[in-house]
């Protein structure tokens, strides 16, 4: 049976960042994003929903589908693949298309600008507080036979988006509480052999056995290293104007998306557990000053794009700064 445990003492009451479920996100093409590797091209559907997102923000106006070809075109994706994105999701009811005569119009979904949102103020509210930890950790213990291995996977992905990761085959660990919401997936995917609980590590155990083996934080150094090293050169580069609006459009469009991979690659763990020189905080001061170095001159980019459409839409491009406050 389910079994929800405290142990120890009372159940810790932490802060908990929500994160949208593995379902909502692989509806949005940004499935398993954390997994891409640094530098990664993107895929055109999740291109295009970055791009409405950073320059058409809490937009309810219909773009020319034409122009939303030619702004994918800019990172080199073709006009069939282009289209194809813009089929894929309006089917998955992410885009509302429109006719005027022989044109083809097409805005956000009121889900999908939902969804932007949610996800905006995740990606770019990471890493700003640190949470206090109690010294306490959830725990997952299950076992599930192989007939029933879709909900196995199922479970494996939703303890992911809620920070765990496997100490070893059947047990999970996170250093948050999420007892509550562990026990209510377990409910919803219909699995009765598995126990979710609160537990402190003993006093004096060998770093072998520390829950926090769990993750790879070298790997995860190395990769916030490497994001260090390309966000700073583009600073550099945005601080001195030595960016034109055609680049600045792409490059603040990976530099965003490079970003966006840490909230699911890095379990936040408390500053207890971390190393002394841990670049969280580096990095993300490094990705809010180009993200918003650069928009003034990546919006120029889409409002000249949008222009050979619709002069009047191409005024109504924006872009937003990382504290999500739109341009003038």
């Amino acid at each position: 049976m389910i079994g929800l445990a405290t142990v120890d003492g009372a159940r810790y009451a932490g802060l908990v960042v929500p994160r949208p479920s593995p379902s909502v996100v692989a509806d949005t093409e940004f499935e398993d994003a954390e997994y891409r590797p640094f530098g990664a091209v993107l895929r055109p559907p999740r291109l295009l929903l970055t791009l409405l997102g950073d320059y058409w923000w809490q937009r309810t106006d219909s773009l020319p589908s034409a122009a939303l070809v030619a702004l994918l075109a800019e990172f080199g994706v073709s006009d069939s693949a282009a289209r194809a994105a813009l089929s894929r999701l309006t089917r998955n009811q992410l885009l509302v298309t429109s006719k005027n005569g022989r044109r083809t119009f097409v805005r956000l979904s009121d889900r999908a600008a939902r969804i932007l949102d949610e996800g905006a103020s995740h990606i770019f509210s990471f890493g700003l507080h640190t949470q206090p930890w109690d010294g306490a950790w959830s725990l997952v213990a299950f076992s599930i036979p192989e007939h029933n291995r879709a909900a196995r996977d199922a479970l494996r992905k939703e303890l992911r988006w809620l920070g765990f990761a496997p100490l070893y085959d059947g047990l999970w660990v996170s250093p948050r509480d999420h007892a509550g919401e562990v026990g209510g997936q377990l409910a919803e995917l219909g699995i009765t052999t598995a126990t979710a609980f609160r537990a402190t590590a003993i006093p004096g155990a060998g770093s072998e056995g520390l829950p926090q083996r769990a993750w790879d934080l070298d790997d995860l150094q190395k990769r916030y290293d490497g994001f260090i090293a390309y966000a700073e050169q583009l600073q550099e580069r945005a601080l001195a104007g030595r960016i034109s609006p055609v680049e600045a459009l792409v490059e603040r469009t990976r530099v965003m998306d490079e970003w966006r991979a840490f909230p699911g690659l890095d379990p936040d763990l408390p500053a207890e557990l971390l190393p002394d020189t841990w670049p969280r905080a580096a990095a993300r001061e490094l990705f809010i000053s180009a993200y918003d170095l650069l928009g003034p001159v990546a919006v120029h980019r889409v409002r000249q794009i949008i222009a050979r459409y619709s002069q009047d839409l191409a005024e109504e491009a924006a872009y937003h700064s990382s504290g999500l406050r739109p341009s003038s």
